[in-house]
């Protein structure tokens, strides 16, 4: 794909879904500002019912034309979330899109180590396990988990990444576009597998970081078992679906 050589500064937005994150939000927000100050950023709230969405127009009202707020009515999805905030992005414009998430387990100190590696790559990925296993705070069974996900992908897919369920990524406008969004099925945490499967599909060139990653400071963790039957069945049903 792409091999022009980039300018230093491309039109970035992260784009920050939010559920119940009213304790998180504001931090995170200075923080992303801190690492990567050229970048606007975007919360996509699903009617969260601890006040994270009013706080999200209080931001967004402190920083004008910067920060921008996603109201969706319902709690539909992570991956619904994500690709609301794709389309903001891509119907103003932006060039480079990050997600993230809103509880810190993404670390925005990780940033510009995204912004420089997109230079040379399509789309580029967060991974936990590229260099050992570099989490913390997770229980044993919740690790074992998460590497028999990445495995369990491998296996079905080809998808040649150490960490197939990250959620920490940076995205080329053009990979975004040459996705039909609206083909995206899943909804859950198969979302990110099915992205970057997409993005395999269609011979982007992709890459990987090394990140390490914490488990949320503060509320609770949206995993749940609905979440995991639907990865597993998922994964085949992406396999065969063109």
């Amino acid at each position: 794909m792409s091999s022009t050589p980039e300018k230093a500064e491309r039109r970035c937005l992260i784009v920050v879904p939010t559920y119940n994150e009213q304790e998180n939000l504001r931090g995170i927000v200075e923080s992303i500002q801190q690492h990567a100050p050229a970048a606007d950023i975007v919360v996509v709230d699903d009617e969260s019912e601890d006040g994270t969405g009013a706080l999200a127009d209080e931001l967004s009202q402190e920083h004008p034309g910067r920060v921008f707020v996603i109201h969706r009515p319902s709690k539909d999805g992570l991956g619904r979330a994500y690709v609301a905030g794709f389309k903001f992005a891509l119907a103003r414009d932006y060039e480079l899109i990050v997600q993230m998430d809103a509880d810190f387990s993404h670390d925005p100190s990780y940033l510009p180590q995204f912004l420089e590696q997109i230079s040379n790559h399509d789309l580029v990925l967060g991974s936990r396990y590229i260099k050992g296993i570099s989490v913390v705070n997770w229980d044993l069974k919740r690790l074992i988990l998460s590497r028999a996900a990445t495995v369990y992908v491998r296996f079905i897919t080809g998808l040649p990444l150490t960490d197939a369920t990250s959620g920490f990524k940076c995205w080329r406008r053009e990979v975004l576009e040459a996705i039909d969004l609206d083909r995206i099925f899943s909804g859950g945490y198969l979302f990110q597998v099915e992205m970057s499967y997409r993005t395999y599909q269609k011979k982007f060139r992709m890459a990987e970081i090394p990140i390490i990653f914490v488990e949320r400071r503060l509320g609770r963790s949206k995993m749940d078992w609905g979440i995991i039957v639907e990865a597993i069945l998922g994964v085949v049903r992406l396999r065969l679906r063109r």
